[in-house]
């Protein structure tokens, strides 16, 4: 049963170490952390872990659940999950005092676990969408609702099923609301033609919807990327990907870029005027947006890989974990676990390791960029610190930081539990979660 959690104290309570943060702070509002791009912003962090380990500020117990946790305002805002008799099931927004871990209030709605794969129907997917005093949630089985930050109140609410005809995917609505100015985009699925909707931030009312949906709409929270300089809104759906106006929804360009059961799951990534997009099962193609001569956005592919295998690879084939850019090198970890370095003008592989996760089918490392390294967690609880360049992995340092506790079913039964949820960086910490705990751990240097 969902129940107010206990006020417990935490770990550590040092008033003057809750108030030092970074010279330059940042929240993580959302999905990947400000504007999407897995990019944490932060100086004053640590080089090195502790040699004893973390220091954790606060631990407080919580439920099942892949989406990752927010954290804006000095709140800390996760989603979890309770099964009931039946085909059915609790979820709830959970919110937390930063500082101290106290529950400062709680949303809850039951919902059908009906469509979703029995294996994998224990919770929300998509991590919370904080835009000043409202958060945006999303369920997995459709439920929209937009929340007062401040005491739960509902605003307005969504049955995304009900309300647009969208279809309950095998893994459920993963795609986190996405805020831009008056609105917030989310991919839908619905009919007609509302693969992807805009709603009023205020009201909820709609404001526009697009792109027939064919059959479902997959797994990616959509995501605004400034191309040629214009603003483009870029949707991935199981049979294609496509550069849209986020102010009406007018479908600027999409190719054709099919994948097995609906899963687009790597969040497509920009730098200038190129798109980055990979899956695993054919692999990446990188897009190159320029306008025509009529002044209409236009792409073109410059390079794809060749394989459609997830086990014959050539380069990378992303799956759980987004890639990154960086400079003349793309970064990123492949179905099948390594970590692949690829040349960003002719997308051959550079090379490849295993250290940050290990040789197995969906092996998952998140990568989160801050200055010149990487802090990248993994699917088995571990935090890496490390440099990628041309010349290879240089791992700086590595701890262990959260128990796996999801059941892998049939995926890597040997390993018996995976950790796929993607933690947040923020005022100099780290807040993760698993199917039991949710807790937070100074990154700061001391």
């Amino acid at each position: 049963m969902l129940r107010p959690m206990r006020t417990a104290a935490p770990v550590l309570v040092l008033a003057v170490a809750l108030a030092s943060y970074p010279a330059h702070a940042d929240d993580w509002p959302q999905w990947r952390g400000d504007e999407r791009r897995g990019v944490w912003r932060e100086d004053g962090i640590l080089e090195r872990f502790p040699e004893d380990g973390l220091r954790f500020v606060w631990r407080m117990p919580i439920g099942p659940g892949y989406g990752g946790p927010a954290v804006a305002g000095g709140r800390v805002f996760a989603t979890d999950f309770e099964r009931l008799p039946g085909n059915r099931g609790r979820e709830r927004l959970l919110v937390l005092d930063e500082a101290t871990g106290k529950q400062l209030w709680q949303h809850v709605w039951e919902t059908g676990l009906a469509g979703l794969m029995p294996a994998y129907s224990n919770g929300p997917r998509a991590t919370p969408t904080v835009d000043g005093d409202r958060v945006y949630v999303l369920g997995s089985a459709g439920y929209l609702a937009a929340l007062s930050v401040e005491d739960g109140r509902v605003l307005w609410r969504h049955d995304l099923v009900a309300d647009y005809e969208a279809p309950v995917q095998a893994w459920g609505f993963v795609g986190a609301p996405l805020v831009d100015g008056r609105q917030i985009i989310t991919l839908v699925g619905g009919e007609p033609d509302a693969m992807v909707v805009a709603f009023d931030r205020e009201s909820g009312d709609e404001i526009w919807r697009s792109m027939e949906v064919g059959n479902e709409p997959g797994y990616n929270p959509p995501v605004i990327y400034e191309l040629d300089g214009r603003r483009h809104l870029i949707v991935w759906h199981p049979k294609g990907i496509a550069g849209l106006d986020p102010d009406g929804g007018e479908v600027f360009w999409q190719f054709p870029y099919e994948v097995e059961y609906g899963q687009t799951i790597a969040t497509p990534i920009q730098d200038g005027n190129q798109l980055l997009v990979s899956s695993a099962s054919h692999g990446s193609t990188l897009i190159e947006v320029a306008a025509s001569s009529a002044g209409k956005p236009e792409a073109r592919i410059v390079w794809k890989g060749k394989s459609s295998s997830k086990e014959d690879l050539d380069g990378l084939h992303a799956f759980n974990s987004t890639p990154a850019f960086d400079g003349d090198m793309i970064y990123g970890i492949g179905g099948q676990g390594a970590l692949r370095a690829i040349d960003r003008a002719t997308g051959k592989e550079v090379w490849a390791t295993f250290e940050p996760s290990e040789d197995a089918r969906i092996a998952t490392a998140f990568l989160v960029r801050n200055g010149d390294r990487y802090f990248i967690s993994n699917d088995r609880g571990e935090l890496m610190i490390a440099r990628l360049s041309r010349d290879g992995y240089d791992e700086i340092d590595r701890t262990h930081l959260l128990e796996p506790t999801t059941r892998s079913i049939r995926i890597r039964r040997e390993l018996g539990k995976l950790l796929w949820v993607h933690p947040a960086y923020a005022n100099g910490h780290i807040v993760h979660r698993n199917d039991r705990e949710i807790v937070r751990a100074s990154l700061l240097a001391e």
